[in-house]
């Protein structure tokens, strides 16, 4: 398992385009990819779940990947979320 604490810079947060984009490019993965944010777990594989915890701007998240490519599934979740989903 690995994983990585990041603050969500794109202004709009996970709104249904990142959300989306997030959510397809995690499917790729065989690992479990989860996102947890204010004491909850979210699967970061579910668009509807990631939409639904709401995660705004300036949220500190922490990605978590476990399987056996778990760490391409976190270095691609961190470069989708720190270059804001090309929004900034």
């Amino acid at each position: 398992m690995v994983s990585k604490q990041l603050k969500v810079v794109n202004s709009t947060g996970f709104h249904m385009r990142p959300a989306s984009a997030f959510a397809t490019a995690m499917g790729k993965y065989s690992s479990d990819v989860k996102i947890e944010v204010n004491n909850t777990e979210v699967n970061g594989k579910s668009v509807m779940h990631l939409i639904a915890a709401g995660i705004k701007f300036g949220t500190e998240i922490n990605v978590v990947c476990d399987g056996e490519d778990e760490k391409e599934a976190l270095n691609e979740a961190v470069n989708m979320i720190e270059s804001g989903f090309g929004e900034k």
